[in-house]
Parts: C-alpha cells; structure tokens; sequence
C-alpha cells in the first residue's frame, strides 16, 4: 500500500440502532470501525433506552428518516462496506432493502432479533419481509444460535457436526454466505461456522472466555467483518480477521463495574494490507 493510498479515507456504514449504554448497537459499531483503521458512518434505525442487564423502551425512526441518513452518508462520504443491525419494522426493513438492491456494496446483517436480556428487536410481523427480501441479498448473515432457530424453524443440536449442517442449510436458505456464531452452543473451544451454498468454507475455534459480559459482542464482531471488508480484504479474510479481533477483545483485561467485567475497546493489529 502507497502512502497516499495509506491516507486515503475509508468509510463504513452502520444501519443499526443506538444502545444508551454504549456497549452494542451504533456505538459498538463506530468504536470497532475505529479500532479496525475504517472512518465510521450511520443511520440510526431506533434508540432505545437500555444498559448491560436490559431495555427499558424502543423508539423506530421513520423509515423516510433512515432513507434520508443513508442518502446523506453515501452522497459525502467514501463506504465501502455496510453492517446492517436492529431494524425493527417492516416499514424499515422495506426502505433498507430498497436501497440495497440499487448498490453494489458488500452488505453485512446481523439478524439482530432478540437482545441477550429476552428483549424484542424486531417485531413479529416484520419477520417475514426480513427473510424473504433482506437476508437473500445480504453479502454475509451473522446469526447466532437463537436467531438461527427462528430462521430455522427450529433449534439445531450443539454439536460441531449440526453446526455445520445448520449454517450449509442457512447458507442455502438465503443463497449467500453465513457465519453461524457458537457462543450460545455449549461447546468447548466455541465454533463459529462459515458456510456458503457450496459447503463450509471456514471453521473458527476459540476457547470459552468466562467471566466477561459479552453484552455487544455479535455487534462487534459483524462490525470488525465489515470493516476488513471495506478495506478490500476478501470474505473468508475478513471473518477470520474479525474473529481474531472479537477474541482480542474478549481476553483483553476487562474493566470492572458493579461486579461485572464490562467489554473494553481495543485497537486492532489485523490491519489489512
């Protein structure tokens, strides 16, 4: 990489909703864009009043507002990835897709449905346009294992080998590439899963790291993904690359608060040559 090309600005955008307590959602997002060398941009789908233990309310932004964010980031700034997170509505899922299907970047989506305290992230009646016209034209999917039950239609079993079948099935599903997370799975190491219609293309193993509120993780993890991505590093690349920086974080001497190892920020060393 030339110097110049070195200080040329590139950008990410995040479609996501803001989490009050810094630790998922938008603020995840920017700080890992950040700490992985990409210049962070938003549209911010909902706020929602929440903390490490849980949510105490959603607000939706009016799909015409999102629209408007997008239009405003694209039409200014250099993206070369997005990373799509909670999107709550319908009418939301509708305008992202929208605009999806007239570009030609690579498109990360966390299936942000359900939040780690129970709370819904996505309503009910919404499922069915997320899975039918969103995830069939996302780059990469990012479940985990409650939200590849619900795409599913049922919970796979916690072995390497149902790991397996479920993210190749997943894979198929939608007909684009899946990262079918393990930290739900009781497994030792955990497995992550990365899987096309062809077959898995990656296996990814990591001891349990216990004692970490791991609240923001997928977030992170996605964001890292898209991230390398926008750097022009290749898919299977930029999964490996984002793992090895969500494991970074998780085994990085925590801070503490209220007797809960609260997940820090760290700067990546997997910079994308």
């Amino acid at each position: 990489m030339s110097t110049s090309d070195a200080n040329k600005l590139v950008a990410a955008l995040s479609i996501a909703g803001s989490d009050s307590g810094g630790a998922a959602g938008i603020q995840a997002d920017l700080l890992t864009f950040a700490a992985c060398g990409v210049y962070g941009t938003t549209a911010i789908t909902a706020l929602t009043a929440q903390n490490h233990v849980g949510i105490s309310a959603v607000q939706a932004s009016p799909a015409a507002f999102v629209r408007a964010q997008i239009d405003q980031v694209l039409a200014y700034y250099p993206v070369r990835a997005i990373k799509i997170g909670m999107l709550l509505n319908a009418e939301i899922i509708e305008t992202v897709t929208e605009f999806m299907a007239s570009n030609k970047l690579p498109v990360v989506v966390d299936p942000v449905m359900i939040s780690s305290s129970g709370a819904m992230l996505l309503e009910p009646s919404a499922l069915k346009v997320f899975t039918q016209k969103l995830l069939p034209i996302a780059t990469l999917i990012t479940p985990n294992f409650d939200e590849a039950a619900v795409l599913l239609g049922g919970k796979p079993e916690a072995t390497p080998i149902a790991m397996e079948h479920a993210a190749i099935a997943l894979a198929r599903q939608f007909g684009t590439a899946v990262l079918l997370k393990g930290g739900h799975f009781p497994l030792e190491p955990v497995l992550d899963v990365l899987a096309g219609p062809e077959g898995v293309r990656a296996r990814l193993r990591a001891p349990r790291v216990k004692g970490v509120d791991t609240h923001g993780g997928g977030c992170r993890l996605a964001a890292a993904i898209t991230a390398y991505l926008a750097l022009g590093t290749g898919l299977v690349e930029s999964v490996e690359h984002g793992h090895a920086y969500g494991q970074s974080v998780l085994t990085t001497p925590p801070l503490e608060w209220k007797g809960r190892a609260i997940l820090p920020q760290i700067r990546s060393e997997n910079k994308s040559s």
